[in-house]
């Protein structure tokens, strides 16, 4: 089924009157990027152009997860459109989930619908693998995917008291491990300890969490070799840009904002937009933003060079 099926204009324009009196209503005082940035996050998962975004701004831990949790309290009790939406903590890291989207990507990934090309960071030079079963350290994410999978569904979130099972257990059950962290934030899907004991590092984790088609591979015992030999390579960086329209901006005139981006060693992209696997994945972007064409009008990728910078994976 369609988007446009299932979300009619009044409830776009109640999304963006729940917001505002959401942020309203829990005093949190944004700045004026950082509040473009949550309305865009929120509207592209609303609009399921993204299953997860990762919120890196707008404050610090642990902060941050109770305004977070307090903010969607507050939409899921005045718009139904929010139900879907969830807190996610892995470690420090904290993101916005939609439940039943993020279950169908995780389904496509393990059916290999979607294959992802991986950077293999523990050698010099990064060298791509576009076969998991070439790195032993792709299995790690396999699981952490497993994982994932035991916790969401297309009917919401599965919830039991088996806290204690071994991840091994957890991926192929109907369990998973939840920890509220506070009466606050009683909703949080707290996914640090069973994903860390898949050993998948975080920075490949969120190269496929977060929808890249290129994720950096290594393990942890490869961690400073990975800083290492990216932070020695010129990047090329990958920036998909939106641009919404008039009514999902308030009336004022369009512009360009980030949806994502992602980077990749340049050596490894000289093609730029015209590498096969940038071409596969904007025509499967591109198929979102047609579905939701009424709140996305445009959708674009700029490519830019980097030069060699010190990195923190």
């Amino acid at each position: 089924m369609e988007w446009e099926s299932r979300m009619e204009v009044v409830e776009l324009e109640m999304v963006l009157r729940t917001f505002e009196s959401a942020l309203s209503q829990i005093k949190w005082r944004l700045k004026i990027s950082s509040k473009r940035r949550l309305e865009t996050d929120i509207l592209a998962l609303c609009t399921e152009m993204r299953p997860v975004v990762m919120v890196d701004y707008g404050g610090k831990m642990p902060e941050l997860q109770e305004q977070l949790c307090a903010f969607l309290k507050h939409c899921k009790e005045d718009c139904s459109v929010f139900k879907p939406l969830h807190v996610m903590v892995i470690e420090d890291m904290i993101y916005l989930v939609h439940a039943r989207t993020f279950a169908e990507f995780v389904k496509s990934s393990l059916n290999l619908e979607m294959r992802l090309i991986f950077v293999d960071l523990e050698h010099d030079p990064p060298k791509m693998i576009t076969q998991a079963e070439e790195s032993p350290v792709a299995a790690e994410l396999v699981l952490a995917q497993k994982t994932f999978l035991s916790v969401f569904s297309e009917n919401g979130i599965k919830i039991d008291h088996l806290e204690h099972q071994k991840p091994e257990a957890r991926a192929n059950s109907d369990s998973f491990y939840y920890k509220p962290s506070s009466s606050l934030s009683s909703e949080v899907i707290d996914l640090g300890e069973c994903i860390k004991d898949t050993h998948v590092t975080v920075p490949t984790l969120n190269g496929w969490l977060l929808g890249y088609p290129i994720v950096y591979l290594f393990g942890m015992a490869h961690i400073e070799n990975a800083i290492n030999n990216l932070s020695t390579k010129s990047l090329h960086l990958f920036q998909v840009l939106v641009c919404r329209s008039a009514r999902c901006n308030r009336g004022s005139q369009a512009q360009k904002e980030e949806l994502m981006s992602f980077s990749v060693p340049y050596d490894l992209s000289l093609e730029g937009m015209t590498e096969p696997w940038v071409e596969t994945f904007l025509t499967r972007i591109r198929a979102r933003q047609e579905r939701c064409s009424q709140i996305w009008i445009s959708l674009q990728m700029e490519v830019n060079a980097c030069y060699p910078q010190a990195i923190a994976l």
